[in-house]
């Protein structure tokens, strides 16, 4: 923790011309619930005389005049235009600034490629998902375990479980070292190779414990890239459109489950090796993630996190379209992040994870992410995506068939996680998340009812698919996308790594629990029983998420200090007082007229002024062009 007290921090920065309001907000408790730009405040003359001083100290002497032009930008980014003497911006570089609000998706191929490289990341972990899913249907036989026993019950839920408790317990927690030492690439690489080995060993398994030794080493690689891959996409993504490219990862994820369920449908008939392909097939989508990771420009907030601030602006340089973008985002994440080093100061890792739960801002962002994530697992997509397959020839009918439906759900899996692209950084992660819970849940149930009309095919088994497509339909723009992408971006850079493992790691090993439990459940509760109890969990997700999940999109990963800087108990009052009986007045009594006050505010750079932000994250500000809000900074 930093030596100083948050009252010396302020002496501090006001000896060095800086507005001690401005230069060290309390980031544990925003009690305002204002959103500051850091260097909001400071006398045009000694911001510049602080850029040249921060270009000496980190080697960037020879971009000195970008570095100025992008510091000034980046204090207020609606007045670039206003630019005098020899920071005015020429009339490329205005084009940019303008292009990036106009044209958000106009990005440098660099920053595609890595997109693209973290979706295949993505589709592994979906394929690895599915392997197992068809495989339940002959594996268990094979080994020796496919009796309804209680031993071999829970033997079949332990291997498929795997990969999940070598996540949780092993893989997640490796990401902060790896990323600490290797990098983010370097991270993605190790991973990528857990995902491909440890798959072929599986495929040529020759009795039940070898198989879940290699699904538990597959766990590792699986843990790790989804702690690491997610930061990796959300720290080298502009604001505006950074939920779009981060909710990458559940697309491509739901591609990967798409293509694992292809495989599993194709070799369906092949015989007794069907399922050592169907289990084999995963590692096909690793070897893309192996030989691309190292093309993409690792992340600028790495190299800055290791003091590598040349290598950071090349980075940058690669990754935006203009060098004063990048300069610009250079300078404000530079200033954030000094701001979080004299709040937070330095620790070791086991530290780190204390403070995860001990330092207010952090923890209020560690009570979100793991709301989210233990979401995914209550809500009962996994009970689909590991055993499809079992419900399926459960409601009566053929292996084939019941291959045939799980494929229908990858189908739309995949194809209702586009929607997710446009609406994630509009509508919002936390609107999306409180939209589809209900309609899970109704789905969920309609789908456990439907297994009592009578017969075991036609209407009864047509029915149940159908709803669990809705279901699917309903979860893939929703709790799909918004886990992984929410937690990349709530945590400081101090703890992001460490603070993403948490989350994936109670993702994970709750996905572990339902892994191991569903085939008990299923065999006690039947359909139904097993549809009806998730539902239930639908809606106890549904009241987590109202009262602990603050709205992120829109907003530069700096700004989100000061949202979870506000006290939980104002946020949970705000939604009890003020956001629900706005709901009930607008949906259910059908007024017209009312309006709900906004929480955050957003204070204007220089002026002390505040402008409205709503609990949807928007910002009141506009530029003085386009009339459009204006959300520059990465």
């Amino acid at each position: 923790m930093s030596p100083y007290r948050h009252d010396e921090l302020h002496q501090i920065h006001s000896e060095k011309g800086r507005r001690p309001s401005e230069a060290i907000p309390n980031l544990n408790a925003n009690l305002e619930a204002k959103i500051k730009n850091p260097l909001a405040g400071i006398p045009r003359h000694t911001l510049l005389a602080d850029v040249e001083e921060f270009a000496r100290e980190k080697g960037l002497e020879e971009h000195v005049g970008v570095l100025r032009k992008g510091a000034l930008v980046a204090q207020d980014p609606d007045s670039y235009e206003d630019l005098t003497g020899t920071e005015k911006l020429d009339e490329a570089e205005v084009a940019a600034l303008r292009n990036e609000v106009l044209y958000k998706w106009r990005v440098p191929r660099k920053l595609y490629l890595t997109i693209i490289t973290c979706s295949i990341g993505a589709a592994v972990q979906g394929w690895d998902q599915t392997g197992s899913n068809g495989a339940n249907l002959s594996f268990p036989t094979a080994f020796g375990i496919g009796s309804k026993s209680d031993y071999d019950t829970y033997i079949l839920g332990l291997i498929n479980s795997a990969p999940y408790i070598g996540s949780a317990f092993i893989g997640c927690w490796l990401s902060d070292p790896l990323n600490y030492y290797l990098g983010r690439r370097g991270a993605i690489f190790f991973a990528g190779h857990f995902c491909f080995w440890p798959v072929i060993g599986s495929a040529l398994a020759q009795d039940w414990v070898q198989l879940l030794v290699c699904r538990i080493l597959m766990g590792i690689g699986m843990g790790a890239k989804a702690s690491s891959v997610p930061i990796f996409a959300a720290e080298n993504s502009p604001a505006a459109i950074r939920g779009a490219l981060v909710m990458s990862w559940q697309m491509w994820t739901a591609f990967g489950i798409l293509m694992g369920t292809c495989a599993n449908l194709a070799v369906g008939k092949v015989g007794a090796i069907a399922w050592r392909l169907q289990m084999g097939s995963a590692f096909i989508p690793a070897v893309p993630l192996l030989l691309l990771i190292y093309l993409c420009p690792e992340s600028p907030r790495w190299y800055m996190k290791k003091n590598k601030y040349p290598q950071a602006y090349q980075s940058l340089l690669k990754l935006r379209n203009n060098p004063v973008q990048a300069a610009r985002d250079l300078y404000y994440i530079h200033a954030q992040l000094e701001v979080e080093r004299e709040i937070i100061g330095k620790s070791t890792y086991i530290q780190r994870f204390i403070e995860l739960f001990t330092i207010p801002r952090v923890r209020r962002a560690t009570l979100a992410s793991f709301t989210v994530m233990i979401a995914q697992q209550m809500c009962g997509i996994n009970i689909i995506a590991f055993y499809s397959s079992t419900v399926f020839t459960e409601a009566g009918t053929s292996d084939f068939n019941a291959l045939l439906a799980s494929f229908g759900f990858g189908l739309v899996n995949f194809i209702f996680a586009w929607p997710a692209i446009w609406t994630i950084d509009t509508f919002g992660r936390r609107s999306l998340l409180l939209f589809t819970f209900p309609n899970m849940a109704w789905s969920l149930l309609a789908a456990g009812l439907c297994t009592l009309i009578p017969g075991t095919g036609g209407a009864h088994l047509g029915l149940v698919a159908l709803f669990v497509y809705i279901f699917a339909a309903f979860y893939s723009p929703g709790e799909g996308p918004v886990p992984f992408t929410y937690s990349a971006e709530v945590f400081p850079l101090s703890h992001r790594e460490v603070g993403m493992a948490f989350a994936v790691a109670t993702c994970l090993f709750w996905a572990a629990v339902l892994s191991i439990t569903f085939p008990a459940i299923l065999n006690s509760l039947g359909v139904i029983g097993a549809f009806c109890l998730y539902a239930g969990f639908n809606m106890v997700a549904f009241v987590m998420i109202f009262f602990w999940v603050p709205e992120t999109k829109q907003r530069t990963l700096e700004e989100l200090d000061y949202v979870f800087a506000v006290p939980t108990r104002i946020f949970m009052s705000y939604q009890l007082r003020k956001a629900l009986p706005y709901w009930f007045k607008v949906w259910i009594l059908r007024r017209k007229n009312v309006t709900l006050e906004p929480l955050y505010k957003h204070e204007l750079a220089g002026t002390g002024e505040d402008s409205d932000v709503g609990t949807n994250g928007e910002k009141a500000k506009v530029t003085k062009a386009e009339g459009v809000a204006n959300t520059p900074v990465a």
